[in-house]
């Protein structure tokens, strides 16, 4: 299909459940790689220094609102461009990929300057302790400079992901995965002569990961499509192509803001319980990701096929693909969770001996069974109002729920009422399923098939 899409019309009638788990399962490797790389540096630095680790989750978690902002311009940028080629329309595909590395290469700019000049006030507002606020100063101020290196990688992304050249974006996070891993060993360990360099040694191995990626994205994308990028699409500005862009990846972008920031309130809370439960957090976190990637990667998969419904005039179809798609998620991580609960020592005893984390773990991995029911939920349904033009309500909906439920409830039920780790996690748990079962009764009522999104 890469090799031929740049000259086959969309046909809509190909897009069955079956073909859309296919597509799914790139997208699910794609994911799972990145995944690998933001967290490989957790799980090898875990063999070095635990204070390490907890340095790094409170790093990731302001790197994470940073890279939202790149990652809704992407978002934007591929269910547009799904549009235009459900219409095959040549000309308006070639502007709207110019414009939307234009502007996620000013985003990723800005993100950039943000996290290298910025990051300590903020980790002083998050609650770090003293003992690993060094260590997370020096990997930040390094991972900083790369940020905009990311944000053209996930521009280039978005554009292959559109033309469905998921396997080739799977190779490439293959690579930068290698790179990273190898990278890590020398640095952190100091192999072949090298001066061990720790969380200084994490930080440079990324950073040259990331710029591996760019160099073959690029490569990929000047070989594989015949897109020709143009300065005369930005001057003047296209405020069209901009306006439709934006319309997805503001709205959409706001909440996943919104969602940040309230996570990082809630590591402010779970930072004030020490460093173990910091620790906890973060392995519970990589076994969270694991359970609920693939919902991620098939609700992306249907954002792309609602685009080419949509563009080729056929809403008759979206309900039944939305709802056969929503069962998959929903089985796959409500199972994988379950598995990971049952196998939680041998899991989080991968990085960590430490007995308090171990049993922490397992009581929070139960309540992570019954939250995965409701982010299955989440994630396909409002991947599907906001790809079938219905992007406010989202919004709205995401920041009432996750500053009143997660923030707000993730503080009194684990500070006030001295639930710990265990009362972040229903919170977070109470965050998702209200949020799944708002956007379930939103898209039942069919308010985004009156909206015009042509």
């Amino acid at each position: 299909m890469e090799k031929n899409r740049k000259n086959q019309d969309i046909n809509i009638d190909d897009y069955t459940m079956k073909r859309m788990a296919v597509m799914s399962i790139p997208i699910f490797m794609e994911l799972f790689l990145q995944l690998l790389v933001g967290n490989m540096d957790q799980i090898m630095i875990s063999r070095y220094s635990q204070n390490a680790v907890a340095a790094i989750g409170n790093g990731n978690q302001i790197m994470s609102i940073l890279i939202i902002f790149m990652n809704v311009v992407g978002s934007g940028t591929t269910i547009v461009l799904a549009k235009y080629l459900g219409a095959n329309n040549k000309e308006k595909v070639a502007e709207t990929c110019t414009v939307s590395i234009a502007m996620i290469t000013i985003v990723g700019f800005i993100a950039s300057f943000i996290l290298v000049v910025f990051h300590m006030p903020i980790f002083r507002l998050m609650n770090v302790p003293e003992e690993i606020l060094s260590d997370a100063s020096k990997y930040m101020s390094i991972i900083g400079v790369c940020v905009i290196v990311q944000a053209i990688y996930i521009g280039f992304g978005a554009i292959l992901r559109s033309y469905s050249m998921n396997s080739t974006i799977t190779v490439i996070s293959f690579t930068i995965n290698i790179v990273n891993v190898i990278g890590n060993a020398i640095l952190i360990y100091g192999l072949f002569g090298l001066p061990a360099l720790g969380i200084v040694g994490v930080a440079i191995s990324t950073n040259i990961s990331k710029c591996v990626g760019l160099i073959i994205m690029l490569i990929v994308f000047k070989k594989k499509l015949e897109i020709k990028l143009s300065f005369k699409y930005l001057r003047p500005l296209s405020t069209d192509t901009i306006g439709k862009i934006l319309a997805v990846a503001i709205p959409s972008g706001a909440e996943g803001i919104s969602y940040n920031i309230s996570q990082m309130v809630v590591l402010g809370v779970v930072n004030t319980f020490g460093t173990y439960v910091v620790n906890t957090k973060v392995y519970v976190g990589m076994a969270a990701n694991v359970a609920y990637i693939y919902s991620v990667a098939i609700a992306q998969a249907l954002q792309v096929v609602i685009g080419y419904v949509i563009g080729a005039g056929r809403k008759d179809l979206v309900a039944k693909k939305v709802w056969s798609v929503q069962l998959v998620a929903t089985v796959v991580s409500v199972g994988l969770s379950i598995l990971l609960y049952f196998n939680c020592r041998a899991f989080v005893g991968l990085f960590t001996h430490d007995e308090r984390v171990l049993a922490l773990a397992q009581q929070v991995l139960l309540v992570e069974i019954i939250l995965e029911v409701g982010r299955s939920i989440n994630l396909v349904m409002v991947k599907a109002l906001i790809a079938t033009g219905d992007v406010k309500f989202p919004v709205v909906c995401g920041i009432i729920c996750q500053w009143v439920a997660a923030a707000l409830f993730s503080y009194i039920l684990g500070s006030v009422l001295g639930l710990g780790l265990v009362g972040v996690w229903i919170a977070l748990t109470m965050d998702e399923c209200s949020r799944g079962f708002i956007y379930v009764i939103r898209f039942k009522m069919g308010k985004w098939k009156q909206i015009n999104t042509t």
